[in-house]
């Protein structure tokens, strides 16, 4: 595990260095890093988000200085509470799992939504029909939410769907958009830029500030997509 700074006010715990090689150990041990940090409730310590392959840690430098009082090495200080609250998570023999829910999204393939179904199925040789039926068959798992509130990054996609991003972004893509970036796929939560190749759309919010917690997927999520035909999609917004 690597500790390093991130400005004066945040640093980041790597958990490990490569994501690809083993991504469902490598998100379990971040989650478990993440879960540990948290409960270990650290003086100072704000927000926490987890990502592939590391846990960054927000905190308020006036609120810790006070703890240790001291302005001299507040990140030493951080960081041997941390490594402490989060001793024996790289234990191999460790087989507990971190908490996560199986979430079913509707998705509606319908040709006014999937922007760009005909480009991934020209790209992978093979049918939008057949994109739909692979697309909803897999089982994903949330990766890290980012670069909107609530958006949420999904590894497992079948590789023969994975398409690099557009090459021009479109400036404004309607919320509940499910698209595949690269080997991953995501839904757009919030009306927003974006350059992701648009296969579908949900008509579930899945970001609702009124709601706590606001987003209605979090890291370890495990998600299955639903094919839905329009009047589904209508009926369900």
């Amino acid at each position: 595990m690597e500790i390093v700074s991130l400005g004066d006010s945040a640093l980041i715990v790597r958990v490990r260095d490569q994501f690809e090689e083993a991504p469902e150990e490598t998100l379990d041990e971040v989650l478990r890093t993440f879960q540990r940090i948290r409960n270990a409730a650290i003086p100072g310590v704000i927000e926490l988000a987890p990502a592939y392959t590391s846990v960054s840690v927000f905190f308020d430098p006036i609120t810790v200085t006070k703890a240790i009082e001291t302005s001299d090495d507040v990140f030493g200080w951080l960081a041997t509470r941390i490594r402490a609250a989060v001793a024996g998570v790289a234990d191999p023999g460790r087989k507990v799992r971190a908490a996560s829910q199986t979430i079913e999204i509707p998705v509606c393939y319908d040709p006014e939504f999937a922007l760009d179904i005909d480009d991934v199925a020209r790209r992978a040789n093979i049918s939008p029909s057949e994109i739909i039926r692979l697309h909803s068959s897999a089982e994903y798992r949330v990766a890290c939410i980012g670069f909107v509130p609530g958006f949420p990054f999904l590894t497992g996609l079948p590789k023969k769907l994975a398409t690099p991003r557009r090459d021009v972004p479109r400036k404004e893509i309607p919320p509940g958009s499910v698209g595949i970036g690269g080997a991953q796929t995501g839904i757009y939560p919030l009306r927003s830029p974006g350059g992701w190749n648009l296969i579908g759309r949900t008509p579930l919010r899945l970001f609702d500030p009124e709601k706590n917690p606001p987003a209605l997927l979090h890291a370890g999520d495990r998600v299955r997509f639903r094919a839905i035909t329009r009047e589904e999609f209508e009926a369900l917004k």
